[in-house]
């Protein structure tokens, strides 16, 4: 879990003030007759190069135009309705008052129903981290549920409204930080029906030694700026060549290995092999010091989810 938040003489930690990111919202934390005020901000960002699809002949931008099925006919924005198909070919309509019907309002608080371990939670229900920032007067608020959580090991499940729609969520530590994490609710998890289950192998214990020295071989600590998206590079790489007029870098070929039922062979290879790459390099770049500004820059040019 992350460490206790570090405070200066006002109790804030360094830079809280100071963010230069624009919020989601703000509002507040409620657990108990607790009530500590505090900025949202997004904590990722996804980077995807984009692409117009354009004419061939002159580099025209391509339109979409909306047709109905039935004649092929566009239709202007007015007159179309939204609709759900409950049986095939059968519809009902939806007005933008069937809508409000159910829309629930927005609180702007993340209110704390449970503290729960967050060993029990199964990962694959996070999928949206925010920052959360202290805001005046929810200072030590704020120090008080960092310090709490990250020394019970718990976090807080929550409910959140954001932009007409409930979700389920998780208030953690991170770092400096409390971090907002959206939530699947429990039906939109799925479970491998139907997926084929590794059972009733025999492993022998050499097997399982040189597996285990493998995995040990490879081991290192966490730094995610090793990790490249290679694919983007790649895309980024052949734009600037196309615009540079540079000619396609020589492609070197893949060998393909070759199938084989020898598992012992196969990981006394790989341990021949990360041998003499040596064990890769654990030591973090030199980063800017990871105050609570610094680590919020980082995030600056996040779009707002």
């Amino acid at each position: 879990m992350g460490s206790s938040l570090p405070a200066n003489a006002s109790g804030v930690a360094p830079g809280a003030n100071a963010s230069p990111m624009r919020s989601t919202w703000k509002g507040s934390i409620s657990f108990g007759l607790v009530n500590i005020p505090i900025a949202v901000y997004p904590a990722t960002r996804e980077e995807k190069i984009s692409f117009k699809q354009l004419r061939k002949g002159d580099l025209s931008p391509i339109r979409y135009k909306k047709v109905a099925e039935t004649d092929e006919k566009e239709v202007r924005s007015e007159e179309i309705v939204k609709g759900y198909e409950y049986e095939k070919g059968k519809w009902v309509t939806l007005t933008d008052e069937d809508f409000a019907k159910v829309e629930i309002a927005s609180t702007h608080t993340i209110e704390i129903t449970d503290f729960v371990e967050l060993s029990e939670i199964n990962p694959k229900f996070f999928y949206k981290p925010y920052f959360l920032e202290a805001q005046k007067g929810g200072e030590k608020g704020y120090a008080l549920l960092h310090r709490a959580l990250s020394e019970s090991g718990k976090v807080g499940i929550a409910k959140v409204t954001i932009h007409s729609r409930e979700y389920l969520a998780s208030v953690k530590p991170d770092g400096l930080f409390l971090i907002l994490d959206l939530m699947h609710f429990s039906h939109e998890v799925l479970e491998p029906e139907g997926l084929k289950v590794v059972t009733g192998i025999e492993l022998a214990p050499k097997e399982v030694q040189m597996a285990q020295m493998l995995v040990e071989s490879m081991s290192g600590e966490w730094n995610p700026e090793t990790y490249e998206d290679r694919y983007q590079a790649a895309v980024r790489d052949v734009i600037d060549r196309k615009i540079k007029h540079v000619p396609d870098a020589p492609k070197t070929a893949r060998k393909v290995p070759q199938e084989t039922l020898d598992i012992v062979a196969i990981l006394q290879k790989s341990l021949e092999a990360s041998a003499n790459s040596g064990k890769r390099s654990t030591k973090p770049r030199e980063t800017a010091p990871r105050t609570t500004r610094g680590l919020v820059t980082q995030k600056r040019r996040v779009k707002v989810g």
